[in-house]
């Protein structure tokens, strides 16, 4: 099962990657091209911050902070590994983990993440707003990740709660046994 999760971070990562490389030699800087009947914008565009551009002119903070995120997530998900992790964690931290890997290595390859297209809506705040893939895997992640670590919480206090009765049964079977003696 581990093999499907790391496939997963992997697919994002190179999915990803690979459109983003297609982008930079297809796409001339500023031109955009509509797609799906005019729905999509593909926009080449350069962002040397965080989300929504975020923290430009501060990129090496930006790619600290990212490494470390990535780092701490990376680790939560080798835990979430365990016999108590929760796949909806898993699968969550797996899509956030592909899309943080991808925009990381965008940051320490070339000081900026290579965003890609933009939604054609009448809303210009929102038309504007130029994402990649691995921003929404980071979202969706994010949010599945959340989901699961409250399941995980729960499913925790259920072992705590059969351990407790477990430890319960034996404390009286033991002091049953004591007073026979």
């Amino acid at each position: 099962m581990t093999n499907f999760f790391v496939s997963l971070i992997e697919g994002i990562f190179r999915g990803d990657n690979y459109i983003k490389e297609r982008m930079e030699r297809q796409l001339p800087l500023g031109e955009e091209q509509a797609v799906l009947g005019g729905r999509l914008l593909l926009r080449r565009h350069h962002n040397g911050g965080a989300m929504l551009g975020m923290g430009k002119k501060q990129g090496r903070l930006v790619t600290a902070l990212s490494l470390l995120i990535t780092g701490i997530a990376t680790l939560i998900f080798i835990l979430s590994l365990s016999v108590y992790g929760s796949n909806l964690l898993r699968v969550g931290l797996s899509l956030l983990l592909g899309g943080a890997f991808s925009n990381t290595y965008d940051r320490l390859k070339q000081q900026y993440v290579m965003d890609y297209f933009s939604f054609n809506i009448k809303w210009k705040p929102l038309r504007r707003l130029v994402f990649n893939v691995s921003d929404f895997c980071i979202l969706l992640g994010a949010l599945l990740s959340a989901l699961g670590m409250r399941h995980q919480g729960w499913k925790l206090r259920q072992i705590s709660k059969q351990r407790k009765k477990r430890h319960k049964a034996s404390t009286a079977i033991l002091q049953d046994f004591m007073r026979m003696r």
